[in-house]
């Protein structure tokens, strides 16, 4: 199965919190990639050791839409932007092990879950392009992740796939009815406009573990590689803009094993590719990595 499965990393952002001697912030990674970059390095660490065959770039909060909504310095993009290829560059060479590939991080522009946050579908793409082109020298392949709109989704894959590598879209789902996206679009509509937009692969994140099966059961059968990775969140409802993620609660029922059995329900619904989101950790991760016969060693940061 190790052959057939691709493992992704887990959360960064919550992992973050529980490691970091700072007080969360609306550009939570992006502040500790510039004050404690060693957490962020740590974390790719512990994935690479749990098994995960990708790390994604912690730039998730890295974008102009962002800065300029707290009215953070401009020049902060392309700080971070460094800052985050830079610390994957090095924590996949310090894990020495062959194979790991680093995913770039296409995120939504303002906030997630948000359907409300619009611009047009012009300053998307520039805005999309310009961070496809900070990591195009780092990536391997391009995420597209955590989209709750098909108008989205479309800016953020289009603008990937012109960098000629491979682009997975991931969209968010609603927690009570899995078929649809949060902004009440089909599931199905959105596979197919991302696999017209050149996404390679279609997965569903950051929703409930069983939201992700409802998605991906309603999705069926589709020409590219499925799949999912959960968050572990109790309910999204308090994280509004200008929260931050400690309003946040996790639920009590998903650890390393009860996450791991709603993985093998996904893998049931035809699933090749599989991890974790906010609140899912290395142990959760390294679980699932000895399920599927990854090569997994001791997390040396001792992550949860």
């Amino acid at each position: 199965m190790s052959d057939t499965i691709t493992l992704l990393d887990g959360g960064m952002g919550q992992e973050l919190t529980r490691r970091s001697r700072l007080p969360a912030t609306p550009l939570w990674s992006t502040q500790v990639l510039l004050d404690e970059p060693h957490l962020v390095a740590d974390i790719h660490r512990d994935y690479i050791a749990a098994g995960a065959d990708i790390i994604t770039l912690a730039s998730y909060s890295s974008t102009p839409c962002r800065f300029e909504r707290v009215e953070a310095d401009p020049g902060l993009f392309d700080v971070a932007q460094k800052a985050a290829n830079d610390i994957a560059l090095r924590a996949r060479e310090a894990a020495g092990r062959d194979g790991v590939r680093i995913g770039g991080c296409l995120p939504p522009l303002f906030f997630s879950y948000r359907t409300d946050e619009i611009i047009s579908a012009e300053e998307s793409m520039l805005t999309y392009r310009r961070i496809v082109a900070a990591q195009k020298d780092t990536a391997d392949l391009f995420i597209c992740e955590t989209m709750s709109t098909i108008r989205e989704l479309t800016c953020a894959v289009t603008a990937a796939a012109e960098s000629g590598k491979p682009v997975w879209c991931a969209v968010t789902v609603d927690d009570a009815d899995g078929s649809q996206l949060r902004s009440g679009e089909p599931v199905t509509e959105a596979a197919d406009a991302a696999i017209e937009a050149g996404a390679s692969a279609f997965l569903i994140n950051c929703s409930f573990p069983e939201a992700v099966s409802a998605g991906l059961e309603a999705l069926g059968r589709v020409p590219v590689p499925t799949g999912g990775y959960a968050n572990g969140f109790t309910t999204i409802a308090p994280l509004q803009p200008g929260n931050t993620v400690e309003v946040l609660e996790a639920r009590s029922d998903l650890d390393p094993e009860g996450y791991a059995d709603h993985v093998d329900r996904w893998m049931d619904l035809g699933a090749t590719i599989v991890g974790g989101c906010c609140e899912v950790g290395p142990a959760h991760i390294a679980l699932l990595g000895r399920r599927l016969g990854k090569r997994v060693t001791t997390p040396p940061s001792g992550g949860s």
